[in-house]
């Protein structure tokens, strides 16, 4: 039995957790912004070990993400249960740039996990980052922050309806940028847990109490009640946007949003420059940790006000389920839940697993810029090392047909190891993107059936293909650190062109831009990573 819990609990791109208990079972939402399918989901009965369920929000019908800019789509979802029913209220961003932002939040609702989910309803509000309180007398309540950072405020639902006019709760904090709110009851007073500061390196959380729903509320004179604005020495930066459980003996935790930078921030410098600075940049995007929290006082503690790599575990036995395995043969009918797809769901008209027995059969799609058909099946990169693999079986009939696999962050910046078709010979190629900016190295003329590779060694990225013969390493190497969020945050000029929130991915690309049917088979596809010391 481990009395400890090692963080992060969920490596890789999985931010702005939300979590829910129902029984001794946990269940916990991150946000998916432009991949499919939206609102991803683990299972846990001990908070250690967590077992992913895929994502909740996977038709057409229930999320459509046609169009969605990189960092766009599903923002910040909120999980809750009550009535026999679980809640989920999440945003979607069709536009943040230039100084707009085109949010519109949605409720849905399922008597279990699994669904069947209800068909979204639109909620009222002039933000994202809504939120559901349910209250002891059966009542619900929707919380908003305010477009342009300006408040929190509160407004009774009925039936999804807004009833009455919104009340302001909190109109700023210390840091500013006051977002994600969530709203808790505990010894007769309201509790209200905020983000603030940005989700950068000034990151952080905040408390304020009441003993009326509708306030005053007053926020803890005790400071933050996490953030590493002020220790950025730490492993673990960036802490902030969290959500309180507790368990069945009455232990309460929080699980909150951190990044690990490849090297340590570089301390002293301005808030700007460490954004840009590549020593801090976050390969792995936000992730999800979780922290102890204690009462002094009437108010909730987290030791240090800082997150810890690892933290006492809950009273309770330990529940771990057995690990997946690194490789995928894609034998079993359904595409298993540690891939996600591209701003369309998994479906028939573009993916298949029963054309070829034990093959995954991806029909090419758009270009890296297209918003509205690509062709990407992908998973989270988890750890700073590890190695990506896929079996590739492709036969091109025309110079607008490439498949590979890729290490990709969005758009603009990826590396991706592919075959097309050159003067009508079939030849490997490795192409990086740099913010939009390509550069192609040939590697080979190729077969049709040949292995691929993609090695994380920290910031460097290697390569190497098996083509009927021994593996073959590439001279050429490439900048892990471009697939960052500081360095696909990009804004010139005062204006800004695209938010870096997601992480960086690696998978299986096929193009076909003149959308004739070109299509490739992979046969396997594996993700390794050394295991945690």
């Amino acid at each position: 039995m481990s009395d400890v819990i090692r963080n992060p609990i969920l490596p890789g791109f999985h931010p702005d957790p939300s979590i829910v208990r129902v029984g001794e079972d946990y269940y916990l939402a991150t946000s998916t912004f432009e991949w499919c399918p939206g609102v991803r989901i683990h299972h846990s009965r001990d908070l250690q070990h967590w077992r992913p369920l895929g994502g909740l929000l996977d038709t057409p019908g229930l999320l459509d993400l046609t169009g969605v800019p990189d960092s766009g789509g599903v923002w910040a979802p909120d999980l809750t249960y009550a009535n026999g029913r679980f809640h989920l209220v999440f945003s979607v961003l069709d536009n943040y740039a230039y100084g707009y932002k085109d949010c519109a939040n949605y409720l849905t609702t399922a008597a279990s996990i699994e669904g069947p989910w209800t068909d979204p309803v639109r909620l009222p509000g002039r933000g994202f980052d809504a939120a559901l309180f349910h209250e002891d007398d059966g009542s619900t309540w929707l919380l908003n922050m305010i477009m342009g950072f300006k408040g929190v405020e509160i407004q009774r639902l009925e039936d999804g309806e807004a009833v009455g006019e919104p009340v302001l709760l909190l109109d700023s904090s210390p840091a500013g940028v006051t977002e994600g709110p969530h709203l808790y009851r505990h010894d007769g007073r309201y509790y209200l847990l905020c983000a603030e500061g940005g989700t950068g390196f000034n990151h952080g959380a905040i408390v304020a109490r009441s003993r009326n729903l509708l306030g005053p509320y007053e926020i803890d004179p005790n400071g933050p009640l996490l953030t590493t604005r002020d220790k950025l020495d730490l492993p673990l930066q960036k802490a902030g946007h969290g959500c309180f459980t507790t368990t069945p003996a009455g232990e309460w935790y929080m699980t909150y949003l951190t990044s690990r930078p490849y090297t340590e921030v570089e301390d002293g410098l301005p808030q700007d420059a460490r954004e840009r600075d590549a020593t801090g940049r976050c390969v792995l995007g936000r992730e999800t940790a979780i922290a102890a929290v204690s009462w002094t006082d009437g108010w909730p503690r987290i030791e240090g006000a800082a997150p810890a790599l690892e933290v006492p575990a809950p009273s309770g036995p330990v529940l771990a389920a057995p690990a997946a395995p690194a490789r995928d043969d894609f034998d079993e009918p359904a595409l298993d839940p540690r891939w996600s797809t591209l701003r369309r769901h998994a479906d028939p008209s573009w993916l298949s697993l029963a054309d070829r027995s034990s093959h995954l059969r991806v029909t090419g799609g758009q270009s890296p810029h297209g918003k509205r058909t690509p062709s990407l099946v992908a998973q989270r990169v988890t750890a700073k090392h590890g190695v990506f693999e896929a079996g590739l079986d492709f036969d091109p009939r025309t110079a607008d047909q490439t498949a590979g696999i890729t290490a990709y962050y969005n758009g603009f910046n990826w590396h991706c190891l592919q075959v097309g078709l050159d003067q009508g010979r079939r030849l490997l190629s490795l192409v990086t993107c740099d913010r939009g900016r390509r550069a192609t190295t040939q590697v080979a003329a190729v077969g049709t059936r040949l292995d691929l590779r993609i090695a994380f060694d920290g910031p460097t990225l290697r390569f190497a293909y098996r083509d009927s013969g021994p593996w073959q390493d590439l001279a050429v190497t490439a900048d892990a650190t471009v697939l960052s969020d500081e360095h696909a945050t990009w804004s010139e000029n005062g204006l800004l062109h695209a938010f870096g929130f997601t992480g960086a991915f690696v998978g299986l690309w096929v193009q076909d831009l003149a959308a004739e049917g070109g299509f490739a088979d992979f046969d396997y596809a594996e993700y390794r990573t050394a295991p945690r010391a």
